[in-house]
């Protein structure tokens, strides 16, 4: 179901207890063969395949498309909003949930740069409301171990408008990938406890633009090795566990 499609007495009817679902994404680009809105795209695909799943047991909030990209913003068209502005504005839509009796929440996340001021939105919100369960997922570290055995790229194929964002797009929005400008392998390394992908965590972090990781393509990873079939496995593999998890989280 959809929050916003609902009257108010149809919300005002529903069981208190459903998982009610929340994707923060991005509008930032995406190399020269994705749009801008690869990572809202990519999050919404996931939740119409959860919904095509399991209907009326899960509540899925409107999308916040524009979220914390800072690090995209030497690439023209990206939008960004600084970490402060996500963690109030993100956390009172949260605390107008609350407010109408919902209590197991569920922030599914398909931007990198949310990671972060997402689990202090999470570590905050939930020490607020003792009384709900709420939960901070992001779609490659969800199913990371399903994912691994789906790449055919190697370390840091899996990154930014790679081999994973791409054969999702392939699949969920194959017109707007503009495929003659689909490229090989782009990544710039740098300390070896630093490098990293989707899948493989790095040992530690260190700051780089997206434009320092990426040469100035905008593209961290290999989209050559991306395929619609690919698509539906990574489909497949995240919305198994997120059901999972938005089913879990109502048993209380």
């Amino acid at each position: 179901m959809r929050w916003e499609t609902l009257t108010t007495n149809e919300v005002a009817a529903l069981d208190r207890d459903i998982p009610v679902v929340l994707n923060v994404a991005a509008i930032e680009q995406h190399g020269p063969h994705l749009p801008l809105e690869t990572d809202a795209v990519i999050g919404d695909h996931f939740l119409q395949a959860l919904e095509a799943r399991l209907g009326d047991r899960v509540l899925i909030l409107p999308q916040v498309k524009v979220c914390c990209s800072e690090h995209h913003m030497d690439f023209a068209g990206t939008l960004s909003v600084r970490h402060e502005t996500f963690l109030a504005y993100v956390g009172d839509i949260l605390e107008s949930v609350v407010r109408h009796g919902f209590r197991n929440i569920v922030l599914f996340n398909s931007h990198g740069g949310n990671q972060a001021i997402g689990q202090v939105l999470l570590e905050t919100f939930g020490t607020k409301h003792r009384d709900c369960r709420v939960a901070f997922l992001t779609w490659w570290r969800l199913a990371a171990k399903e994912l691994g055995t789906i790449r055919e790229s190697s370390f840091a194929g899996v990154n930014h408008a790679c081999e994973f964002e791409t054969s999702l797009m392939l699949l969920g929005a194959p017109a707007s990938v503009r495929t003659a400008l689909v490229s090989g392998m782009s990544y710039v390394g740098t300390h070896d406890w630093a490098n990293a992908d989707m899948i493989l965590p790095a040992r530690g972090a260190l700051f780089r633009s997206m434009h320092e990781m990426s040469g100035g393509t905008g593209v961290v990873g290999d989209p050559s090795l991306a395929t619609r079939e690919k698509g539906e496995q990574i489909t497949a593999a995240v919305v198994e566990q997120l059901a999972h998890v938005v089913e879990t989280i109502r048993r209380r």
